[in-house]
């Protein structure tokens, strides 16, 4: 049944209006960092490194938190129209294989998302910086690393659309919740937050590696905020059913 979920909500996204989103957002945050490291070429001296941090900083506080609550408002949007959720209950599907099945063709078009930024990334340091040679082998960990604390996030903003019916609100939140993620980390809270999780994990903004050392706290943190996450679903979706 899961399997069913996951083809039926990919099925949303065929001709849909968010692969438009998709192209744009990262390619206006890889223009601004890559604006934003020429501009200041005298303070950032580490290249690819340098280039890194003014790519990821804004992205992983703004861009991508906006396009993860405009892809999870996206795929709840049919739920929200007239009477579906009862309709949705009556039918033979487990409440959190939706869930489920919803968090996976998100989570699909975070690494996309993910992958894309890291080719804008490399195009920009290559056309635009100059740089030599091709990024280092740990920016590619870093950016997987950021896809697991992508992964918490993810289900924030599942939980958030699935329980708010309007389409914009939770995209807001999602806002609030990258720049208040900032605020965390800057505090020393990053494993604390679910917003922090993706910043820490792909070292935005930093010249050293904030993971160093940290590994497990951190893979811990990810696991604990997606099975508390997964746990709040289940016991809403339970609470609706009941009520359909």
């Amino acid at each position: 049944m899961l399997k069913r979920c996951i083809l039926a909500e990919n099925r949303k996204l065929h001709a849909s209006p968010i692969w438009v989103m998709f192209f744009l957002l990262p390619t206006i945050s890889a223009g601004y960092g890559t604006f934003n490291y020429l501009q200041n070429l005298e303070l950032l001296t580490d290249g690819w490194y340098s280039l890194w941090t003014q790519h990821t900083l804004f992205y992983s506080m703004l861009f991508f938190p906006a396009m993860v609550g405009a892809y999870a408002a996206y795929l709840w949007r049919l739920e929200h129209l007239g009477h579906n959720w009862n309709l949705i209950m009556a039918m033979p599907v487990r409440p959190l294989d939706l869930f489920a099945a919803k968090f996976v063709v998100v989570a699909k078009l975070a690494l996309l998302t993910h992958g894309y930024v890291f080719v804008l990334f490399v195009v920009c340091g290559k056309l635009f910086a100059h740089l030599p040679g091709f990024p280092p082998a740990t920016l590619p960990l870093y950016l997987l690393r950021g896809a697991l604390g992508a992964l918490a996030v993810i289900a924030v903003q599942l939980v958030l659309a699935m329980v708010i019916r309007s389409f914009a609100v939770p995209i807001f939140l999602a806002l609030l919740g990258g720049i208040s993620g900032m605020l965390a980390g800057s505090k020393g809270l990053s494993l604390f937050w679910p917003y922090c999780l993706m910043q820490m994990g792909m070292n935005a903004n930093k010249q050293e590696d904030v993971l160093s050392g940290a590994y497990l706290p951190f893979f811990v943190s990810c696991l604990l905020w997606l099975a508390a996450l997964f746990l709040l679903a289940w016991l809403l979706l339970r609470k609706r059913d009941v009520k359909a």
